[in-house]
C-alpha cells in the first residue's frame, strides 16, 4: 500500500497533523476511535468520505511512524528492582 496517497501533511490543513488525503480527517482521530472499540463499518457510516483503504494507510502510517521513532532512555533508571543503564537510543 502507498499510504502517500491517502495520507496528506500540511501546514495549511490542521496546523500540519497527518490527516486523510482530501479530508480533514485527522489520522489520530482514526485511530482513537479504532483504539476506543469503534467499529471500522461505523467510522466508514460516521464519515462518508473514509474509505477501507484510508483507515488501513492511517493504521500503516501509525506502525511506521512508531518503527522510525527514536527512544531516549535516562541511564541509569531501575527496573524490577535492577539497575540498567542505556547507552545509545535506539532508532530507526
Amino acid at each position: 500500500m502507498n499510504i502517500s496517497e491517502h495520507i496528506d501533511i500540511n501546514p495549511e490543513v490542521m496546523l500540519g497533523k497527518p490527516v486523510i488525503m482530501g479530508t480533514r480527517i485527522p489520522v489520530e482521530l482514526i485511530l482513537r476511535k479504532l483504539g476506543e472499540g469503534i467499529a471500522e463499518h461505523d467510522l466508514l457510516d460516521a464519515y462518508p468520505k473514509l474509505t477501507r483503504e484510508d483507515i488501513l494507510a492511517a493504521m500503516t502510517y501509525a506502525a511506521e511512524t512508531i518503527a522510525c521513532e527514536e527512544l531516549i532512555i535516562p541511564a541509569p533508571y531501575q527496573h524490577q528492582n535492577q539497575k540498567r543503564y542505556a547507552e545509545n537510543a535506539i532508532s530507526c
